[in-house]
């Protein structure tokens, strides 16, 4: 899986539990680039990833979205509540917010739905090595991260792009669906065939979307898929095999969420090496403006 799996047993010295109202200050909507990226007329695609599950339209999206929205919402609300939430102005959450902007309008290629998502980024203090990106856009990157390994911003957009890419390409909705004898997707069914009043539903889903994990394939669809979002980003692409090394490098160590779920071993790096060729000239293009 993505961070996902991690958030739903934060370590004791960062707990982050839906009990506040989150406060729309701190709102980062991305509608702007959103709406831009509707008129985007992208080269065809250059990493080879197929389709997508068909598994996941037994899912709505509408209804995976809107609970990832509240389930999101909580978290950046006891974050906040916490004094955790990094304020807008300051020079790391700038730093996140300017790589989104630059990536947003490309993910029209891999997802119809992305042009509606209200994308937003928000960074939270905590030492551990964490990020995601819920369905419909909804980013967050931990400062342990970003200090713990010192990524760069070519490295950090790898990162968002990987984590934008799972969001994409819809896998907590195929996961989902796969996992049809959930309570969850069992509610949503019963809803949608009338069999009842389930006020619970995005409540269930929401918590539902932190104890997804994804699957080898997942991982390299989002590398891939990530690795070519960068690059049309003007992104340095071989910033990819360098964030892989550094994550090798600090496995196993505290606060490590992100490597227990992402095994950055030496296929991983060698995967990524044979697809930055298919993505070079997209970077030199992008550079070029």
């Amino acid at each position: 899986m993505c961070f996902l799996c991690d958030l739903k047993s934060p370590p004791l010295s960062d707990p982050v539990r839906p009990e506040h109202v989150w406060s729309a200050r701190r709102a980062f909507l991305l509608a702007g680039t959103a709406a831009a990226a509707g008129a985007a007329l992208p080269v065809a695609a250059q990493v080879d990833v197929g389709a997508g599950s068909s598994l996941r339209k037994l899912v709505p999206a509408e209804e995976l979205e809107g609970a990832a929205n509240q389930q999101y919402s909580q978290m950046m609300a006891e974050a906040s509540a916490k004094k955790r939430l990094m304020s807008d102005s300051h020079p790391q959450v700038q730093r996140l917010r300017g790589i989104a902007r630059r990536i947003v309008p490309h993910t029209p290629q891999w997802n119809s739905r992305a042009p509606q998502w209200k994308w937003e980024v928000n960074l939270i203090q905590s030492d551990q090595i964490n990020a995601f990106c819920m369905p419909g856009g909804k980013i967050a990157f931990y400062t342990g991260i970003l200090e713990k390994l010192s990524l760069t911003d070519d490295e950090t957009a790898m990162i968002m792009g990987h984590e934008m890419a799972h969001a994409l390409r819809e896998h907590a909705r195929s996961r989902v669906a796969k996992s049809g004898a959930t309570s969850a997707v069992l509610s949503i069914g019963a809803q949608l065939l009338g069999l009842g009043q389930l006020g619970d539903v995005a409540a269930n889903l929401g918590t539902q979307l932190l104890t997804l994990k994804f699957s080898r394939e997942d991982e390299t669809e989002a590398d891939l898929v990530g690795l070519e979002l960068a690059a049309r980003s003007a992104y340095q692409p071989r910033a990819s095999v360098s964030l892989w090394q550094k994550m090798s490098a600090n496995g196993g160590g505290a606060g490590a969420g992100f490597l227990s779920t992402h095994p950055s071993g030496p296929d991983r790096i060698r995967q990524l090496e044979a697809n930055l060729p298919k993505v070079q000239g997209l970077y030199e293009q992008a550079r070029k403006g």
